[in-house]
């Protein structure tokens, strides 16, 4: 049976890694992440053996773009579509009503930092209200753009999440923001903790299975 043509991929070294890793990204591209000081050849090894499991991921990314296509020259944001309008001479993005006014040459940095700074309004907001239900506290907030993660809560309370939710339907932010939230409480994923989540979240494996399917396709 013939194996077909090999698959490209690239390389990135992690002094962190313990292990190699395969990724396949949002587009297809497959990122081997190798320990400092694993030979390049583990790399070739690594996508050869897992040649079955690379071509069903991108099989599953490519139906879950096509579930996701939005109308041309707009993007989602907490489950609505905005459309973007360029603007000569315009450096930063500013959303009016259900447009987005943006610069006309390459727009892509400022409407990123446009979505950064809202995700920090829209998810402090609900960082407030759920933690005065829940009678808990967090100490700050951080908005990143994590490839693999989309929130987290240290031990100290502070949270962390990733922009690339406001590209999600409302209900999944608010579900991931509770779900950072019920880890003031309790920081493992224990019994205790799903049944916690449960009792303020009540649909939270809905929410969970489609960032499962959709979370790939949360890109500009």
């Amino acid at each position: 049976m013939m194996a077909g043509p090999e698959i490209p991929y690239r390389v990135r070294r992690s002094p962190r890694a313990r292990s190699v890793r395969v990724t396949v990204e949002s587009n297809g591209e497959v990122q081997v992440t190798l320990p400092r000081r694993a030979p390049e050849r583990a790399a070739a090894q690594a996508v050869r053996e897992l040649r079955p499991w690379i071509e069903r991921r991108r099989r599953t990314l490519e139906r879950a773009a096509a579930e996701m296509a939005r109308p041309a020259n707009t993007l989602p944001y907490l489950g609505r579509d905005l459309r973007l309008v360029p603007q000569p001479g315009r450096s930063r993005v500013h959303r009016r009503g259900e447009e987005l006014l943006v610069p006309t040459r390459d727009p892509g940095p400022a409407i990123e930092r446009f979505y950064r700074c809202a995700a920090r309004a829209e998810i402090a907001s609900r960082l407030d209200a759920a933690t005065a239900r829940a009678g808990t506290r967090y100490s700050g907030v951080t908005i990143r753009g994590q490839k693999t993660r989309w929130a987290s809560c240290s031990t100290t309370g502070h949270m962390s999440f990733n922009w690339k939710l406001l590209l999600a339907p409302e209900t999944v932010l608010d579900y991931v923001v509770e779900h950072e939230v019920c880890h003031l409480e309790l920081m493992d994923h224990s019994p205790a903790f799903w049944a916690l989540l449960e009792s303020r979240v009540p649909d939270w494996r809905e929410h969970a299975r489609w960032l499962r399917r959709y979370g790939a396709t949360l890109v500009l």
